[in-house]
């Protein structure tokens, strides 16, 4: 999260899509599909005054708008949408609060230097390091409910699992997860959801023992090494590499976010889109080759992240409109997912589909997501083991399933499950 810059363009004179940025609420996605058709149909770029951005709905233009990072910086994308209360200001400055994007909101040459840097100690070798990690965490898990017949698969699996695989890629005692599970939450509130000033301010409390808590995961290194990413970027630093304290601190405050909840939200729309589709869950489960496709296939369908936003640094046309410098800018990435000029029969969820990999939940170019590999290893693991150790998987009849309220980030709240109890797991 980071201090916003408020100022916004909107057009001046009524425009054709002015009635489709009326009705988008960026706040409500139990659904949002229907809509970015409508609007991919109607108005693929509109003015959203909720949000004061305009909005981008087709798949190329928002490939074009990440592929030319000069012109469309991603510097707003940790912002709030609205400038912060006086008072969580106030919590923020008095705690020392300088969280700041790792790396997702930075841009050349700082993102250069230390993507380059932090690739070197988030790759293969650390990730084959926690596939066996992983496995034991998922079937310790797996062993608390196996026997129950039934479980929430958000609560009593996707939500924890990812925190401690993130934990144990930055050294984070297990224990220590329901407070980073706690702060992470507010992370995504404050900067993402739509707060009133009082309900900003617990968040902004969590916000500053987050951030204090990242500083000290680095002090810890100076003090002791340790095998994981924050020591690795410690010796790196020891070795001369061009990276300081505080942004190391700030890629471990990125990354104890974003490395659990995109990958929750990939393990919780995955089993759930798998589970409304048994036919599409049998042929991952029956040919182990379709798994990679399938995880693609999932980011498309139904992403963990629905939209993510740019600023644009210069005046500049995207689509036939004409953007002035400063102007704040919302992709609709599950709606470039299901651009009908992109995917045949888009809104058909199909782990063969020929070109799934295609899509942009990962973002594109210099920003495509550094965690892919982990979070992909993460997901093919639950489809390993999950069909294994509960059989006949499937959904609990007559639920209904909510998401929280936010313009980005797509998660079940729950996912009600049951499997045959006694079988061999």
């Amino acid at each position: 999260m980071e201090i916003p810059a408020t100022q916004t363009f909107a057009p001046q004179q009524t425009n054709p899509a002015e009635l489709i940025g009326e009705l988008f609420d960026p706040f409500d996605l139990t659904d949002p599909f229907a809509f970015y058709r409508r609007a991919r149909h109607e108005a693929p770029i509109f003015y959203s005054p909720k949000l004061g951005s305009w909005v981008f709905s087709r798949y190329d233009d928002i490939k074009a708008i990440f592929r030319d990072w000069k012109t469309f910086s991603s510097e707003n994308a940790q912002s709030p949408f609205w400038p912060l209360a006086e008072e969580t200001m106030r919590i923020l400055k008095a705690g020392g609060f300088e969280g700041r994007s790792g790396l997702s909101a930075r841009v050349p040459p700082d993102h250069t230097r230390l993507r380059s840097i932090v690739q070197d100690a988030f790759g293969p070798r650390r990730f084959k390091a926690l596939e066996p990690q992983i496995r034991n965490i998922m079937n310790e898990a797996v062993d608390a409910f196996a026997d129950k017949g039934e479980a929430d698969l958000i609560a009593d699996f996707a939500f924890e699992v990812p925190a401690l695989v993130i934990f144990c890629l930055l050294g984070v005692p297990p224990e220590e997860a329901p407070h980073v599970k706690a702060w992470s939450e507010s992370r995504a509130l404050l900067t993402w959801g739509n707060l009133s000033p009082e309900q900003q301010i617990p968040h902004a409390h969590n916000m500053v023992r987050y951030w204090e808590y990242c500083c000290d995961l680095v002090a810890r290194r100076h003090k002791q090494a340790s095998d994981d990413l924050p020591g690795d970027l410690v010796r790196m630093q020891q070795d001369g590499a061009d990276i300081s304290d505080h942004e190391i601190a700030s890629i471990c405050y990125s990354q104890l976010f974003a490395g659990q909840e995109t990958t929750t939200s990939l393990i919780g729309n995955g089993l759930r889109e798998l589970l409304l589709h048994p036919q599409e869950l049998e042929a991952v489960t029956t040919d182990p080759t379709l798994v990679a496709n399938a995880i693609d296939e999932i980011l498309r369908f139904t992403p963990s992240i629905v939209a993510w936003r740019r600023r644009a640094k210069a005046a500049a046309s995207i689509g036939g409109i004409q953007l002035p410098e400063q102007t704040n800018l919302l992709l609709l990435l599950g709606s470039g997912n299901r651009d009908e000029a992109v995917f045949d029969d888009p809104d058909r969820f199909d782990v063969r589909r020929k070109n799934a990999r295609t899509h942009l939940s990962l973002g594109y170019g210099i920003h495509y997501c550094l965690g892919a590999q982990l979070a992909k290893l993460q997901m093919s693991t639950v489809l390993d083991l999950l069909p294994r150790r509960l059989p006949n998987l499937r959904l609990t009849p007559g639920q209904a399933f909510t998401f929280v309220p936010n313009a980005s980030f797509r998660t079940p709240r729950a996912l009600q499950a049951e499997w045959d109890r006694g079988a061999f797991h």
